[in-house]
């Protein structure tokens, strides 16, 4: 477990110049989510813009995380210009990729099912694993908007009949402008309930999503920060994998509900802004 001690930071007590970490090192590497974290709603949160720039400037290696496999990084670049942020699409990674990378270790080249859209698709395509409904190795679940009943009873029947349970993202629930929409955690748990077998998922909060981003930049832990909203995937899949933490409250974690936890990150800040006082 992650022993540094807590550091709470605000606008008005951040120090100037480079914030030193463990052992007197300077973080060299950092992970950051994305919603609740640079943007909210399609706008960026203030700070954002200037602080995405600064680490291109200064050429840090940085990833901007998200556990959403719709999007290939490409897309996801697209859509963060029109929301007013400027993110390289090699500085993108996603639960699709992680499950590519982690796909492609274990049996490389294998035969797989897949539910889900062409972030998904295109990142296994690309890992060399072929896409079929004949024999597969595996059932991989990922985000889509269409989900399909055929295609749930298809992965069902498929799992008992011996392929392995993928899913690349824990996420019950996704947002929309008319409310929740059933997200992949969601549809994992249908197809749980019917053949009785549990996925493996590879979105956070599992460390592997952590480890596989590192090792994309060639970061090490005990010099990489992460960066996130949310304590219960964030922060905890930080501290196991051994990542100085920072929690900001621009997004869903309130100061109130830190206590809540039996963990607690590393450094607690209003937003990303607060970081540039820091680099």
């Amino acid at each position: 477990m992650n022993e540094s001690p807590v550091v709470e930071s605000s606008p008005a007590s951040s120090p100037a110049g480079p914030v030193l970490y463990r052992s007197g090192q300077e973080i060299e590497c950092w992970l950051t989510d994305m919603d609740g974290v640079l943007v909210h709603e399609n706008h960026p949160i203030p700070g954002a813009p200037e602080l995405i720039q600064r680490w291109v400037d200064t050429s840090r290696r940085f990833l901007v995380l998200t556990n959403n496999s719709i999007f290939t990084p490409r897309d996801l670049a697209a859509r963060l210009r029109s929301s007013g942020l400027s993110i390289p699409e090699e500085n993108i990674w996603t639960s699709a990729l992680a499950t590519a990378g982690f796909l492609k270790d274990q049996m490389p080249g294998a035969r797989a099912y897949v539910i889900g859209e062409a972030g998904l698709t295109t990142a296994l395509h690309e890992s060399g694993m072929i896409l079929t409904d004949q024999d597969p190795d595996y059932v991989v679940l990922g985000e889509t908007r269409t989900y399909s009943f055929n295609a749930i009873t298809t992965a069902i029947r498929l799992i008992l009949d011996g392929a392995r349970f993928i899913a690349t993202n824990p996420d019950a629930t996704g947002p929309s402008r008319d409310g929740v929409l059933p997200a992949t955690g969601a549809i994992a748990a249908l197809i749980t309930k019917a053949t009785g077998r549990e996925p493996y998922t590879i979105g956070k909060p599992n460390p592997m999503m952590f480890r596989s981003a590192m090792n994309q930049i060639d970061a090490h832990s005990e010099t990489t920060a992460m960066i996130g909203d949310r304590m219960d995937t964030d922060i905890i899949a930080g501290m196991e994998a051994g990542l100085h933490t920072v929690l900001v409250l621009s997004g869903i974690t309130q100061q109130a509900d830190i206590t809540t936890y039996p963990f607690r990150p590393n450094q607690v800040l209003n937003s990303v802004a607060d970081l540039l006082q820091q680099l």
